[in-house]
């Protein structure tokens, strides 16, 4: 493992089988790790009330307290750690779920050394580069109030869910989904950024959802649009609030469906973006004036 700018990492194994426990701790010392193991997910919580770790890779199923309640468990003291699980029973659908509510990585046993290697590689370089603050270095602040506000966003960066950004024009919105980004599984990824306001609805559309050659008068080209751009990233819409409203239905149906459809196209586009939106609106207030769907 390369050890160029990591630094001791700390990482607490998991598991209710103590022979499989015992091989995994000796694979990851000959890594360099500095490994400290536990037998179950209370006795793990235990460890994680008292010291810190950079990594916790724990099995799925085990009795008491299974790996994702550990998580869950971990994310409710506000421990910033990549949580990485392991099963031998492991379905697609097991890991969508975990990974959907913020788990870092998803392993299935026999745990391949290559893949465990990588993985702990990239949680490792995430959770130490977090700790210097290299993910939100461009917000520079002495305020307590602003410290607290970061300390949350990096929380909220570690689940994949749409994130709201409520604050006056100038105050730093697109700076802070940036660093929301960047603390994310999906930083390697593109961060995309398009303001709802600046456009009439007919061209954001075709922004959001590309276009064909041809579909329009002024479309010389294809456009693939900005969600297939932001592809495995982060998709920014900053002024949300001005979205027309036939245009937020039409954005509501592609989050709910998790597909597109291009202008004059019927077929539907996978996506996989995360949404961060901004606005200087208050938004109750536009709903209760019809002018902001309240289930977007």
């Amino acid at each position: 493992m390369s050890q160029s700018n990591v630094v001791d990492p700390h990482v607490l194994l998991v598991d209710d089988d103590e022979s499989l426990l015992r091989l995994m701790a000796i694979r990851l010392k000959g890594e360099g790790y500095n490994v400290q193991c536990a037998g179950g997910g209370k006795e793990a919580l235990r460890l994680i009330n008292t010291q810190n770790f950079d990594v916790v890779l724990s099995d799925l199923r085990m009795p008491g307290l299974d790996g994702l309640s550990l998580f869950e468990e971990i994310m409710g003291l506000g421990k910033d750690v990549p949580v990485i699980l392991m099963t031998a029973h492991g379905t697609i659908q097991d890991a969508v779920e975990a990974t959907q509510r913020g788990v870092f990585g998803f392993l299935t046993k026999p745990i391949d050394h290559v893949e465990l290697r990588s993985l702990m590689e990239k949680a490792v370089s995430q959770s130490q580069g977090a700790q210097v603050g290299q993910w939100c270095e461009k917000i520079i602040t002495r305020s307590m109030q602003m410290e607290q506000l970061l300390d949350q966003a990096y929380r909220v960066a570690k689940r994949d869910v749409s994130v709201l950004i409520s604050g006056a024009s100038g105050t730093g919105k697109e700076l802070l989904a940036s660093a929301i980004h960047k603390a994310s599984k999906r930083a390697e990824k593109a961060f995309v950024v398009i303001n709802c306001g600046a456009l009439p609805e007919n061209l954001l559309e075709s922004e959001f959802f590309g276009h064909t050659k041809g579909s329009f008068t002024v479309a010389i080209n294809e456009h693939k649009g900005l969600f297939r751009e932001a592809d495995g990233g982060t998709l920014f819409l900053d002024e949300i609030g001005d979205m027309p409203i036939p245009l937020q239905i039409k954005l509501l149906r592609a989050l709910k469906e998790q597909t597109i459809r291009s202008i004059v196209s019927s077929k539907p586009i996978p996506i996989d973006a995360r949404i961060i939106s901004a606005t200087h609106k208050n938004l109750h207030k536009e709903m209760e004036k019809d002018n902001f769907r309240e289930d977007l």
